[in-house]
């Protein structure tokens, strides 16, 4: 067996099953006391609604980061105009979850208000974003090694199209779940009447309405892009196993810490985090080894 079957991800496939392992578990848990859960752990604060708001920022910075990663492929393979096509796409999903997630907090620290405030603090708020992101896209150019030109092609497109289709199945299960979040059923004079678990669905109750959008949890699905991390850090010039596992621990202490804030600042259950990272985690694990594989057949058909 080869090396590139011993990982999934660019770490050892034992870490798969344990994350895998820790969200299956966690859904069991949340199937028999999600409600419970919520009880003891709700308490709304700043700090936590400030890392809710922002957080998400770090895994963004991964769509930068991977349209660099194509536009170093594609351009060693003479193919500069599609890299640069890609490599705006990237920087151009970032800012637009970014601004579709938290835009609205931007804009509340310019204390912005539709229709009575100048338009410009809006288009301020929205180059700002656009901003914070340029300096991903500058390190990886930096740090990146194009020399297997296949292997950084398929990372950045591993990256883009995972992110992508796991906020879409997102979407999608929100809409056919139509699960009552806990801060919405704090506003019931009998929040336990009106509780549903995970499997309780009731499709398309939710329309445009936040207050059903609990399961699975959208921003676990954005934590959780940060799995593939490990996998930046496999095509960096100074690339190492250690380096990749480092990059593994700091995912999983994040995903950890956003999963607790979700369920302490009343937005999501246990099972609504642990079916967000799972759902995510999956589509990565199984798109990026997909993608991968087929840049090793490259490799060897060359060869």
């Amino acid at each position: 067996m080869t090396e590139k079957h011993k990982t999934i991800m660019a770490v050892p496939v034992v870490c798969f099953y344990c994350v895998v392992a820790v969200c299956v578990v966690g859904i069991i848990i949340g199937s028999l006391f999600d409600l419970t859960i919520n009880e003891k752990m709700a308490d709304v604060t700043k700090i936590g609604a400030t890392f809710a708001a922002f957080g998400c920022y770090f895994s963004y910075c991964l769509y930068p980061a991977a349209g660099m990663c194509l536009y170093k492929g594609l351009k060693k393979k003479g193919l500069p105009a599609a890299g640069t096509v890609l490599l705006i796409t990237g920087w151009f999903l970032a800012v637009y979850y970014t601004n579709s997630y938290s835009g609205g907090k931007v804009r509340d620290l310019f204390h912005y208000t539709a229709g009575e405030s100048s338009p410009w603090i809006s288009v301020l708020s929205w180059l700002i974003i656009a901003c914070l992101y340029v300096w991903p896209m500058i390190v990886c150019h930096k740090v990146l090694d194009d020399r297997d030109a296949d292997k950084l092609i398929a990372v950045g497109a591993a990256i883009l199209v995972a992110g992508v289709l796991a906020d879409s199945v997102n979407l999608w299960l929100k809409q056919v779940a139509s699960r009552p979040r806990y801060k919405y059923l704090l506003t019931l004079d009998d929040p336990v009447s009106e509780y549903r678990n995970w499997w309780q669905m009731v499709p398309n109750l939710a329309g445009s309405n936040d207050s059903f959008k609990s399961w699975p949890s959208g921003n676990m699905t954005i934590a959780a892009m940060m799995f593939s991390l490990p996998m930046l850090s496999d095509v960096l010039k100074a690339r190492s196993a250690k380096k990749n596992m480092i990059c593994f621990i700091i995912a999983s202490c994040f995903v950890v810490l956003y999963g607790y804030n979700r369920i302490h600042m009343t937005n999501h259950f246990l099972s609504d985090v642990c079916f967000g990272t799972l759902i995510t985690y999956g589509i990565y694990s199984g798109i990026s080894s997909a993608f991968l594989r087929d840049a090793g057949w490259s490799d060897k058909r060359r060869n």
